[in-house]
């Protein structure tokens, strides 16, 4: 056997994305003053003077985060836009800008690019952000796109995912699971079909779901809520492989521990409508917790501004920040507590960013 036979290989299945991505960047070094923080968290800070500049990435590959069987070209030039502009969103800015690249294969028309683009005008005008760059390059199959959304925010406000100190209350906006809860109707009506061509979809009482994860919103509307009421988080993750793995991210980035109570997360009826169709053994807080592609925000408080913040109620107060030898937990209404676990990352299926 030779030496590089004896070499010991990962498979990238046993690692989080975001363990394979500190992995591969851990011995990167800043070497610029005016980045202010890179690698770590949703997006990059980076500038000088009092405003700063966040960017943003994300990457949409055709047969591993989009299925073209059921996914309108609109929404997807939406939806790759939204994504980007949650990794802004994320550090407590507004995007303002975006520049998109793809990778196209000759099996798609200028017709169904014009399309696509009609959706990332779309998004565009929704969230007053301007189109600075584009490029495109020939794919030997399918299509890939990618964007990356420019924001901008006082330095004071740039939001980390590293500022989390014990006893912060940690929050969260929307809900969990139903992105994923439209996945999984979407994937079940694709089977029926494959095995019956005549068979006719039925989406009857899943329109939210299909929404959440057709076309995702990124949530500028809680950065502005907190900015209008003088709330700083003191960390800030979005939430786009779940709860449990953005619970566990914000909590290995601050140095801490943390305790989200089930009974306190935030899920839609109609996620719990998917998980009775599907059976007994779905259970809506397992969607919530590892489902993913939920576009939303997980941070974290001082508890002087818990009087600011109890009532608006697009933000749901979770649970609290702990001393790091706890651990990321789950309290059930029982009283046990379960420790957080994220599921290792699959590249053969679909996940978001």
């Amino acid at each position: 056997m030779t030496e590089q036979e004896n070499i010991k290989t990962t498979d990238i299945g046993t690692l989080g994305k975001n363990a394979l991505i500190q992995r591969l960047t851990q011995d990167f070094e800043t070497h610029n003053k005016t980045t202010l923080r890179g690698l770590g968290d949703d997006a990059s800070a980076v500038g000088s003077g009092q405003k700063k500049s966040v960017v943003g990435t994300a990457m949409m590959v055709e047969g591993i985060h989009f299925d073209m069987t059921y996914t309108p070209l609109q929404h997807l030039g939406y939806k790759a836009v939204a994504l980007a502009m949650a990794k802004v969103v994320a550090m407590n800015a507004l995007p303002k800008q975006i520049m998109v690249n793809m990778a196209v294969s000759s099996r798609y028309s200028v017709e169904a690019l014009e399309e696509l683009f009609a959706g990332i005008r779309r998004i565009c005008k929704r969230y007053d952000a301007d189109l600075t760059g584009c490029d495109i390059c020939s794919s030997m199959s399918g299509l890939t796109i990618s964007v990356t959304a420019i924001g901008e925010t006082e330095k004071a406000s740039i939001t980390r995912c590293d500022g989390a100190k014990v006893h912060d209350l940690l929050c969260a906006s929307g809900d969990f699971g139903s992105a994923y809860a439209g996945l999984l109707i979407l994937e079940r009506e694709k089977a029926t079909f494959k095995a019956n061509p005549n068979f006719q979809p039925d989406f009857a009482s899943h329109e939210y779901v299909l929404e959440r994860f057709l076309k995702p919103e990124p949530r500028t509307d809680i950065v502005k809520w907190l900015a209008e009421n003088s709330i700083v988080p003191t960390a800030m993750t979005n939430v786009a492989d779940g709860l449990a793995d953005a619970a566990m991210r914000l909590c290995k980035e601050s140095h801490c521990g943390c305790e989200i109570y089930e009974e306190r997360i935030p899920i839609d009826y109609g996620t719990s409508h998917v998980c009775n169709d599907f059976g007994t053994n779905m259970l809506p807080v397992s969607l919530a917790l590892n489902g993913g592609m939920d576009n939303e925000l997980l941070f974290s408080i001082k508890q002087s501004d818990y009087e600011k913040i109890k009532d608006c109620p697009n933000i749901a107060i979770v649970g609290h920040i702990t001393e790091q030898n706890r651990g990321a937990i789950m309290v059930t209404p029982q009283n046990t507590a379960i420790e957080l676990t994220s599921q290792g990352w699959n590249p053969s299926v679909q996940s978001n960013q």
